[in-house]
């Protein structure tokens, strides 16, 4: 039998990723883990309100997520540790600029350039709709055919209830092949 524990967001894990912004001259960098699809184009970034890179996105309307693997995972975890209101994250990572000048962390195995779209306001979180200009991912984890295979790409998940990081698992099997 189920037992109902109230109104709790349940749809964990989740990949963690890195969002980017420019801060003048350099990026800032914000971890997050509330991320969604809603549509083949258009993503969801959800940032708490207080977060200091909700005036860089604003400035520049473009944005960058980054997948973390285990690679840059303990980089990952220290940037969602301090704010930018307080500490310049901005040497954290290596970096490259697109061409909409949104930063790319250079090891990220993939990175999604977006431009905001809209944004729709929550109580205590902002969120970014967003158009996903570009898509660049390291050609070490394409196949043959030239897709993203997450086998290669390991994505690291976040499990918000406990505050863990996951690795991804086995493939179960092809979608709509249990008959």
């Amino acid at each position: 039998m189920k037992k109902n524990i109230g109104s709790k967001l349940a749809l964990y894990p989740m990949p963690i990723t890195v969002i980017g912004a420019m801060n003048g001259d350099g990026p800032t960098w914000t971890l997050v883990g509330h991320l969604g699809i809603i549509g083949h184009d258009r993503v969801l970034v959800s940032l708490a309100a207080p977060h200091f890179i909700h005036a860089k996105i604003k400035e520049t309307g473009k944005l960058s997520i980054n997948l973390v693997d285990e690679t840059i995972l303990p980089k990952a975890d220290y940037i969602g540790s301090v704010s930018g209101n307080k500490v310049d994250k901005s040497q954290v990572f290596a970096y490259e600029t697109g061409d909409s000048g949104a930063p790319m962390i250079s090891d990220s195995p993939l990175t999604m350039v977006c431009s905001v779209a809209d944004i729709y306001l929550t109580p205590n979180f902002e969120n970014y709709i967003c158009t996903i200009d570009s898509t660049y991912v390291d050609e070490k984890c394409l196949d043959e055919n030239g897709k993203i295979d997450y086998s290669k790409l390991k994505p690291v998940l976040f499990e918000f209830p406990t505050y863990q990081y996951l690795k991804t698992g086995e493939v179960l099997g092809k979608c709509l092949s249990f008959k």
